[in-house]
């Protein structure tokens, strides 16, 4: 069975870093892309980033050049590099595996994904 467990969110003032942490079990992370979303109060689910079975990335026009992610295959463990933060990146993250095994493209759709883990919130604010 596909889980997720995300963790390494909390406040932090605008300009400053986090780094979300993505725990996979019941699968090796090459053989799925894992994306990371997030959903701020009253607005939809949003796909921030992504990262497929080999390793290709992808990113919101949002957090270009400020996000970055990554994989340790060994902790199986996706990460969330955010730096630069800005309020509007408040929002509950989660982390999501990709519904097709050898995921070899990449997406930001959240139906393209499945064995979502229960969110982590991340707060930006003075």
């Amino acid at each position: 069975q596909l889980q997720l467990v995300e963790s390494g969110g909390g406040l932090v003032q605008p300009g400053g870093s986090l780094r979300l942490a993505c725990a996979a079990s019941g699968f090796t992370l090459p053989d799925y892309g894992i994306g990371w979303f997030r959903q701020a109060p009253g607005k939809e689910r949003e796909g921030v980033s992504c990262i497929s079975s080999v390793g290709s990335t992808k990113y919101v026009d949002s957090v270009k050049g400020r996000f970055t992610i990554s994989r340790d295959i060994v902790k199986n463990t996706v990460y969330l590099q955010m730096n630069s933060l800005k309020p509007e990146d408040t929002a509950v993250y989660f982390c999501a595996a990709s519904l097709r095994r050898r995921w070899f493209q990449t997406s930001l759709t959240p139906t393209d994904f499945g064995s979502w883990g229960q969110g982590t919130q991340v707060t930006v604010s003075s």
